[in-house]
């Protein structure tokens, strides 16, 4: 029996069976700062009062670039296998399936094509929430496909990564990958259309190591997290402390690592110059 019963106006019913507040109407920012989750997704999910970006998907990265947040997705049927029956805690085939209930995604990256200020535009973007945005053999083809639409329509590449490296599940068929997408970006270079590369938080592993480092201009947000190891392996490899805001995209910018630095809500501006810049229009 609950310690507290209302018995004023006749209400007897416990206050434990009060209904809740319906979550997620609130989002707080690492600062503590609350704000209401409909003001953050009008200001591009950038908290208002420490300019925090928090974490975003796919969607959300699509409503903000394209106009008027319309997009058609590219190679939307492409799934996982499971090639080398592989099994951990649990088969990778019902993590898969786990992980496909739980987000509506298919797997770690989706491509779209639009219009951003006008502008046609491919752009892939990975999700972290599948799976830790892991690189595996979806990944992989799904950027070659829009490599190659972007070569049989004439139009350039943006890849928004958010990873935190290869999927294990896949073992060397993932960091194969690495080498099929280099090898499409050099057709990609032939044909002198650009690739942008925007680093979000966070970009890790393989990825960053490989295609993520190598667009003709490279973006990151504010405060991304940006590296190959995390830096506990890092600080117990050496054995020394890190300087102080190591793997940040500002640590990074200062050491040339990334071209520059864009607040998501000058994103698709931003995005819009540099193709106008690196592809005019005759």
């Amino acid at each position: 029996m609950p310690w507290f019963i209302r018995r004023k106006k006749n209400i007897t019913t416990p206050t434990e069976s009060k209904k809740d507040v319906q979550k997620g109407l609130w989002y707080k920012s690492p600062t503590g700062k609350i704000i209401e989750t409909e003001e953050l997704k009008a200001n591009a999910y950038v908290s208002p009062e420490d300019d925090h970006h928090v974490q975003i998907g796919s969607q959300e990265y699509f409503e903000i670039l394209f106009d008027e947040g319309k997009f058609t997705e590219l190679d939307k049927d492409v799934q996982s296998k499971d090639p080398l029956n592989w099994t951990d805690t649990k088969p990778y085939v019902d993590r898969l399936k786990a992980m496909k209930k739980q987000t509506g995604l298919t797997d770690s990256l989706r491509n779209a094509v639009g219009k951003m200020h006008g502008r046609e535009i491919v752009i892939s973007c990975m999700d972290f929430k599948f799976i830790g945005g892991s690189l595996g053999s979806v990944m992989g083809e799904k950027i070659a496909r829009a490599i190659d639409y972007c070569i049989a329509n004439k139009l350039p590449l943006v890849i928004i990564t958010q990873s935190g490296g290869a999927r294990m599940m896949e073992a060397a068929i993932s960091l194969m990958q690495l080498a099929k997408v280099e090898a499409k970006l050099i057709q990609l270079a032939d044909h002198k259309l650009p690739y942008i590369t925007v680093l979000t938080n966070p970009s890790f592993g393989g990825i960053t190591a490989s295609f993520g480092s190598i667009g003709d201009v490279i973006i990151a947000e504010p405060g991304a997290l940006i590296g190959f190891a995390g830096p506990r392996v890092i600080k117990e490899t050496i054995g020394r402390d890190l300087p102080e805001g190591f793997q940040t995209s500002e640590f990074l910018l200062e050491k040339g690592f990334v071209d520059m630095i864009v607040h998501r809500k000058k994103m698709k501006s931003k995005i819009k110059d540099v193709v106008d810049m690196l592809m005019p229009i005759n």
